[in-house]
C-alpha cells in the first residue's frame, strides 16, 4: 500500500501522540515539507518529529524495520561528531494509520544544497571528519547487507543501463555510458567500513557555514569504505573536493570507486525525479558534472 502524505493529517498525528505518548500530549503538531520520498514527517513541539512510512506493503515488516532502525540510530548517535536523530519510541497503528511509525528527536539546521557551501574548505573538513568518525568504529565482523550500494559495482549494471535508456534526450548518454563502462571495472575491495550509506545533501544539515547535523541514519552499517565518499561529489566543487579527499586519505582506487557509487546514484536521480522532485533531478545533474570533471578527457 502506498500512502499519500495528505492522507495522514495533523489531527491524526495529534491523536496518536495523545494516546500513545501522553507525556508529549498538548505539544504543537505541524506537517513538514521535505525533499524526502520515504516518510511523511510532522514536527511535535520544538524537539521531536514523527515519521510515517509512505510505502507500506507489509505492516509487520515495517514494524520490524522501525525497531531495528531505532537501534541503529542510537548506535550512530553515540559516535557521530554532529547531532543526529535519537529514537523516542515506536508508535502503533490507529486512527486510519495501518502501520507502525517512529517518534524521534528533531535536529535543527538547514538542509544542505549541492552548491550552498561547495567552495568552502571548512565545510569540506567537516564532511571529512564525519566520514573519519564513522570509519573509526570497528566493523566487529559485520558484513555488507547484500542489497543497495556498497557491495559490488557490477551488481548495478542493469539499473544503470535502465537509467541511461530513460535519460535519452536528458543527458549525454553515449558519454555517460562510456564513463560507467570504465568506472564499473574499478577493482573491488575487501575493506569494509562503518558507513552512513546515503550521504546525500538532503541528509545533511548546515548552519553558519558548518555541518551541524546528519539525519536518516537508519542505514548505518558496514559497506565499501568508498561509499560515504560520495558526499564530496554531491556537495563540493573541485578545490574543496581536494581538501575533502586529502583529509579522508582516499587513494586513487578508493576514490574511483566513490566516483562509481556517486554515478550509480546520480544517473537515476535525473530522470526519476524530473517531474516529481526537480531539486533531486538537479542534484543528479550537478553530481554527474563533478564526476566528469574528475575524469578529464573521458
Amino acid at each position: 500500500m502506498t500512502w499519500e502524505p495528505s492522507a495522514i493529517t495533523v489531527a491524526t498525528v495529534r491523536r496518536l501522540i495523545e494516546e500513545q505518548f501522553p507525556r508529549y500530549a498538548g505539544l504543537e503538531v505541524r506537517a513538514l515539507r521535505t525533499n524526502g520520498t520515504v516518510n511523511a514527517i510532522f514536527a511535535v513541539g520544538p524537539d521531536l518529529v514523527a515519521r510515517f512510512p509512505l510505502q507500506v506493503d507489509d505492516p509487520a515488516q515495517i514494524a520490524r524495520e522501525l525497531h531495528q532502525e531505532a537501534v541503529t540510530q542510537q548506535a550512530f548517535a553515540e559516535i557521530s561528531p554532529v547531532p543526529c536523530p535519537q529514537p523516542r519510541g515506536i508508535g502503533t497503528p490507529g486512527h486510519g494509520v495501518g502501520h507502525a511509525w517512529a517518534l524521534q528527536t528533531w535536529v535543527p539546521g538547514d538542509v544542505a544544497t549541492p552548491d550552498g557551501l561547495a567552495d568552502s574548505p571548512r565545510f569540506a573538513e567537516d564532511l571529512a571528519d564525519l566520514v573519519l568518525a564513522l570509519r573509526a568504529v570497528d566493523t566487529a565482523g559485520r558484513t555488507f547487507g547484500g542489497h543497495g550500494r556498497g557491495g559490488a559495482l557490477t551488481d548495478h549494471d542493469d539499473w544503470v543501463g535502465e537509467c541511461l535508456e530513460r535519460s535519452e534526450g536528458l543527458l549525454d548518454v553515449p558519454r555517460l555510458r562510456g564513463l560507467w563502462t570504465e568506472l564499473r571495472e574499478t577493482p573491488a575491495t575487501d575493506r569494509l567500513a562503518m558507513s552512513h550509506t546515503d550521504l546525500i545533501p538532503g541528509n545533511l544539515l548546515v548552519r553558519g557555514g558548518r555541518l551541524v547535523g546528519v539525519i536518516d541514519t537508519g542505514g548505518y552499517g558496514a559497506a565499501d569504505e568508498a561509499l560515504d565518499l560520495i558526499v564530496g561529489l554531491h556537495l563540493l566543487e573541485a578545490p574543496a573536493r581536494t581538501v575533502f579527499r586529502g583529509r579522508v586519505g582516499a587513494e586513487e582506487t578508493a576514490w574511483r570507486r566513490a566516483l562509481a557509487w556517486a554515478f550509480e546514484q546520480a544517473v537515476g536521480l535525473v530522470w526519476y525525479y524530473r517531474e516529481s522532485l526537480p531539486e533531486m533531478s538537479t542534484l543528479g545533474r550537478s553530481t554527474l558534472r563533478r564526476i566528469t570533471e574528475e575524469m578529464p578527457g573521458r
